[in-house]
C-alpha cells in the first residue's frame, strides 16, 4: 500500500520467482531493481512504472510469436 498520498504502488504481483537473469516472473524488476524501490524518489517511481509496462508489453509480444 502506498506510503504517502502521491505515493505510486509497488509493481510487486506477490509471484516471485527470480529467472536465470535474476529478473522476476511476476513483476518483471531485476533483483537490484526490487530491493531499491524503497529508496526511490516518487518521480524515479513512476519512471520505473513506465518503463516495467513497457518490459510487460515487450514480453506479451514476444509471447505471440
Amino acid at each position: 500500500m502506498p506510503s504517502g498520498l502521491n505515493e505510486p504502488r509497488s509493481p510487486c504481483v506477490a509471484n516471485c520467482c527470480l529467472d536465470q537473469q535474476d529478473t522476476c516472473l511476476g513483476c518483471l524488476r531485476t533483483h537490484q531493481e526490487i530491493l531499491a524501490w524503497h529508496k526511490m524518489t516518487i518521480d524515479d517511481k513512476n519512471a520505473h512504472l513506465t518503463d516495467l509496462a513497457m518490459r510487460a508489453a515487450l514480453a506479451k509480444k514476444r509471447r505471440q510469436y
